[in-house]
């Protein structure tokens, strides 16, 4: 019978890909580790991990072993939260993961309040794009994320927060600054800034402009970055326009909020979400943190009826 403790190490080197930093992340010498890993094998009469390889990768048999090993250890982390729960104590670890087109005009929405409110809960954020949060998801090195949805994901479960409208900001001298009616269509030229490739933004706007050809002679430069408040920047300079999530629009002073356009016709939406994997155990820590987020946004944009969601997958 496999033990709980050996179950955390096949997790460890599945997760880390190396022995010695499983076995450092264990608080064990690595001959401990290989060990132990070794004894499992044995027992099973199957190799778990091929260490012809580097690095160090799960065999086919291995693959299926872990998934379920990580299903244990993941009900086994319950009984520790059911105490909790019953005890109606709100504390413990929780690292959330968030994509650059959200972190920096929600965090100090509901971050510091949620830390008030519970302050044994261990808040540790990290910055990363969709497709790191779900590696990350899938390898317990997150507990949650906070990401564009919907995914089509079926190893993820999605909790929508809210619906922010996606917004044009242009330059001030730019006729859309002043035009009275603006389409879809009127977007799709070369005057766009686009976010780089990989940001799930990036995808909405062309998907919902129907961009086809993304390269432009007409802009001064080409911009590969992730960050909406350095692209609005380059655009106060450089002429030329974009789109950016409310959140990102009600930060704008009045005195520059003609620079925010809305469309004629349509709210193009953007669904987001809280997000975890299936085998996620902290349920009543995962429920106040959503309540916490959807207190600190406006009321509005808990309205999903206001418009329409735009897909990026």
């Amino acid at each position: 019978m496999i033990s709980l403790i050996q179950m955390q190490y096949l997790a460890a080197i599945d997760t880390y890909r190396h022995f010695a930093t499983a076995a450092e992340k264990c608080f064990v010498t690595q001959p401990t580790l290989s060990m132990q890993v070794k004894k499992v094998e044995e027992e099973l009469g199957i190799k778990i991990f091929d260490r012809t390889r580097q690095p160090v990768i799960p065999t086919q048999a291995g693959i299926a072993i872990i998934e379920q090993v990580r299903r244990i250890l993941k009900e086994a982390e319950k009984i520790d939260l059911l105490v909790q729960e019953m005890q109606q104590e709100v504390s413990g670890d929780l690292t959330l993961g968030i994509i650059p087109t959200i972190s920096p005009y929600l965090l100090p929405l509901f971050a510091g309040a949620f830390k008030q409110k519970y302050p044994a809960v261990h808040l540790k954020v990290q910055e990363v794009v969709t497709e790191r949060i779900e590696e990350l998801l899938k390898k317990d090195l997150l507990d949650a994320g906070i990401l564009v949805t919907p995914l089509h994901n079926p190893g993820i479960i999605e909790q929508p927060l809210f619906y922010e409208e996606m917004m044009i900001y242009t330059n001030m001298q730019h006729p859309l600054s002043t035009q009275p009616i603006i389409n879809i269509g009127d977007i799709a030229t070369p005057e766009m800034w686009l976010l780089s490739d990989g940001h799930c933004f990036r995808h909405q706007v062309v998907n919902l402009c129907q961009l086809h050809d993304l390269k432009s002679d007409v802009l001064p430069f080409e911009f590969e970055g992730g960050s909406l408040d350095t692209m609005m920047k380059i655009i106060d300079k450089e002429g030329g326009y974009t789109l950016i999530p409310e959140l990102a629009g009600l930060e704008i002073t009045n005195d520059a909020a003609h620079k925010v356009r809305r469309f004629s016709g349509i709210t193009p939406l953007r669904e987001v979400s809280l997000v975890v994997n299936r085998r996620f155990a902290k349920t009543n820590l995962l429920q106040n943190l959503a309540n916490e987020i959807t207190q600190a946004v406006p009321p509005d944009l808990l309205n999903k009826d206001r418009g329409v969601v735009v897909e990026w997958r």
